[in-house]
């Protein structure tokens, strides 16, 4: 894949949200506590939404038990099994790629822009990769393009510049079109280069959204 990075972090702190009388908090607290104790995920903080009910308001939490696991957020009952999975996700672009195709098929798509935009730095490498990829969930897919077009919109593709143009070079015209598109949502005078090379693809419709692409990014310098 392109533009992204396989260098896991260090095991991921976990911050798990609990209620009295909830059926599962027991259950998932245990096994976060086996997890720590094998050193699969670092500190565990656990708090009650009754006693902490602003700062579980401002996280957003509307059901427990809800936890973050680095910066993945994950809601109701999970395996210790799926847990350990998610600890190890939480530190790759590959694995952070997986969460997000899980929450855009599960409809959760402003939490995740939320947290894209909060940090992405994080987030925008798995959103390419999840572009490149051809597996990629159609639902996902979807919400990948409306992510990437809001994150454009509000100047936080500049620095993926280059990741987007490295996907000009894709044997797949589809992804060569999508990459043009997003080079041109950009408004960064360093897409110029890259589209300009598009102009003359062997795709029509390639050479097409580059055009579009250029003229969005008005008048070269000089």
């Amino acid at each position: 894949m392109t533009g992204t990075s396989e260098t896991a972090r260090p095991a991921p702190e976990a911050e798990l949200w609990t209620a009295p009388g909830c059926p599962h908090c027991p259950r998932v607290r245990a096994a976060l506590e086996r997890l720590r104790a094998a050193g699969e995920i670092g500190a565990l903080t656990v708090h009650d939404v009754a006693r902490e009910a602003d700062r579980a308001r401002a996280l957003g939490i509307r059901a427990v038990p809800w936890l973050r696991l680095g910066p993945l957020e994950l809601e109701g009952l999970h395996t210790e099994g799926e847990l350990r999975e998610w600890a190890r996700a939480a530190g790759t672009v590959a694995g952070r790629a997986r969460y997000v195709e899980a929450e855009l098929v599960a409809g959760r798509l402003e939490p995740m822009l939320r947290r894209a935009r909060a940090a992405p730095g994080l987030w925008v490498p798995a959103l390419l990769r999840l572009l490149e990829a051809e597996e990629t969930d159609l639902k996902a897919r979807f919400g990948v393009a409306a992510l990437l077009e809001q994150l454009a919109a509000e100047g936080a593709l500049a620095p993926w510049i280059d990741a987007l143009g490295a996907l000009t070079r894709s044997v797949r015209p589809a992804l060569r079109a999508d990459a043009a598109h997003y080079l041109g949502l950009t408004r960064a005078p360093s897409a110029r280069p890259w589209l300009e090379r598009l102009l003359a693809d062997d795709h029509p419709d390639v050479r097409e959204i580059a055009a579009e692409s250029l003229a969005s990014l008005g008048a070269a310098p000089g």
